[in-house]
């Protein structure tokens, strides 16, 4: 069992907060991580829990009246709402029970997208939740648990593999890939095309392939519109679905000129790999493939991610691009000084482009390879 960072925090925000809400994608295990949280600290606590995957509950949470929900909760000191997207009116349930309790009573949420729970609750509840994004399992917990040495040996596995807790645990890659293609086909885009009303899936899912062959390029939202014969308005709206469901993220460009970074195209990686390299249908060894640049720079991208939102680390991340395809990985601002990062499989030497210092002259630089990458990442 790989212990998560978050559980701490959790257990420090309970009763300091009246909404705790936990989101990111399915089978990570955040309800695992609830129930041990409430079982292991707040044994003299009177819980109840609610799942939003049951009818009933839905039923039961969706009412705007207390009068019937009351019958449940009056008594209890923590309530627990599992999978709370899928209850349309999650929004104004929670703000019913704060004004009617205040203080009195914990919630604690969780979601496996962010569709209707952060649209609709950050207006009413702002000054009221916090929110955790609990990723999958991240390079610097599992080299808590296990060996450094160990964390290195495996890096392949991750790079094809991903973090999913249950394929993390298996054995042979064989099983791994069994799990991962039933995770695909049952859950992976359940919510977006069950609630959102997807006319069309092949689309979708035609989107989500065409993004998996750009990893680490420049996307280019008319591009991709011609190509699935749609506009571009649904393009975007599918790519914020499939933002919203944890399965991609963008990265956008930085500019000297701020005005200018909106009117031009963003890079978008995958929150797991595995999602990626299923989708293009390539589960191969790294010895055998093409792409391992775009993989290991998606792989430090996304892992620095995690340990920053982790350690409450406030920046902005962009990447460079010139019109002379001169170009710089990865870039972190933090107030105004500018750290970049080149991603190299092998250990090579480049050198900051004397065009992105003319705009950027202070900025610290380091190349991240095989050698380093532990130490950019924990």
């Amino acid at each position: 069992m790989i212990k998560r960072i978050l559980e701490n925090k959790i257990i420090d925000k309970i009763f300091g907060w009246k909404i705790i809400m936990i989101l990111w994608a399915r089978q990570i295990w955040k309800t695992t991580l609830v129930e041990n949280v409430l079982k292991n600290n707040f044994k003299n606590k009177n819980i109840i829990s609610f799942n939003g995957d049951y009818i009933e509950d839905r039923e039961l949470l969706n009412n705007n009246s207390l009068t019937k929900l009351e019958l449940f909760i009056k008594d209890k000191d923590i309530i627990f709402i599992d999978e709370a997207q899928k209850i349309v009116n999650i929004w104004n349930t929670l703000k019913i029970l704060i004004d009617k309790y205040k203080k009195e009573k914990q919630i604690i949420v969780t979601g496996s997208s962010s569709i209707n729970i952060l649209d609709l609750t950050s207006e009413p509840l702002t000054w009221r939740k916090i929110i955790f994004n609990m990723f999958n399992i991240s390079l610097s917990e599992y080299s808590q648990t296990f060996w450094i040495r160990e964390t290195d040996t495996n890096l392949e596995n991750f790079l094809i593999f991903g973090w999913y807790p249950d394929v993390i645990n298996s054995e042979s890659n064989d099983e791994k890939i069994q799990i991962l293609k039933e995770l695909a086909n049952s859950s992976l885009y359940r919510d977006i095309l069950e609630f959102q009303q997807i006319r069309n899936s092949d689309i979708i899912l035609k989107l989500l392939k065409l993004l998996a062959l750009q990893i680490g390029a420049e996307v280019s939202i008319t591009e991709l519109a011609n190509k699935l014969w749609v506009d571009t308005k649904t393009v975007d709206r599918y790519i914020d679905l499939l933002m919203k469901s944890y399965i991609i993220f963008k990265l956008p460009p930085i500019f000297k000129n701020k005005r200018k970074e909106l009117s031009k195209q963003n890079k978008i990686f995958f929150y797991d790999l595995w999602i990626r390299n299923i989708i293009i249908n390539n589960m191969s060894s790294l010895e055998n493939r093409t792409d391992i640049w775009w993989l290991w720079e998606n792989f430090l991208i996304l892992e620095r991610m995690k340990n920053n939102s982790y350690n409450s680390k406030f920046l902005n991340s962009y990447f460079w691009r010139n019109y002379n395809k001169q170009e710089v990985d990865y870039i972190e601002e933090i107030w105004e000084q500018i750290n970049a990062y080149e991603f190299k499989w092998w250990k090579k030497n480049p050198k900051l482009p004397n065009w992105f210092l003319e705009s950027f002259p202070n900025t610290n630089f380091e190349i991240i390879n095989k050698e380093n990458y532990l130490e950019f990442i924990l």
